[in-house]
């Protein structure tokens, strides 16, 4: 369990984030066509899961957009931007914004990602929904990046998982 902030507030996670260099952990997630995806659906792309509490938040609205422009100058690599939100919601905001570069994905089904990958808050105003993390994941499915951010109203280190992400395959 991590100890994180929201607006400088004790907020407790689900448990410990997988660690660099394991094998990142199956997943199925809804893709906004309500179509389940999985881990394996990306086998041979890097990938960058920008994870988030709610893309209806002005942090997290900023942080897709950034990663969205991020995504479109990146090869052999997917942007895999991750919520609780109903797939309604996320296809409604990137038409709205215009961003074609990122593919969001939704937990609302099973809320099993947040709790396998230790990730989801136990308590708070934001209990169920997802902390931010940025996390890459080699061709090969290893995790070799993570970032959790302290404070759940901040936007993550872009330049440090840009950087990382360049010495992945």
């Amino acid at each position: 369990m991590a100890t994180l902030t929201l607006n400088g507030k004790a907020v407790e996670t689900s448990g410990e984030l997988p660690k660099v260099g394991e094998k990142a952990k199956d997943f199925t997630l809804i893709q906004t066509n309500l179509d389940p995806v999985t881990l394996a659906d990306f086998k041979g792309y890097r990938l960058v899961l920008n994870v988030h509490p709610s893309i209806d938040t002005s942090t997290c609205a900023l942080s897709v957009k950034r990663f969205n422009e991020i995504a479109g100058q990146l090869k052999n690599t997917k942007v895999l931007s991750i919520s609780s939100d109903l797939p309604f919601a996320q296809n409604r905001f990137c038409t709205a914004e215009n961003l074609n570069n990122i593919i969001t994905l939704s937990d609302y089904a099973t809320s099993d990602f947040g709790r396998n990958y230790g990730l989801e808050m136990t308590n708070g105003p934001l209990f169920n929904l997802h902390s931010r993390v940025v996390m890459i994941i080699d061709s090969e499915g290893i995790i070799r990046y993570i970032e959790q951010v302290q404070e759940i109203s901040k936007e993550p280190n872009y330049e440090a998982a840009l950087e990382a992400l360049k010495g992945v395959s």
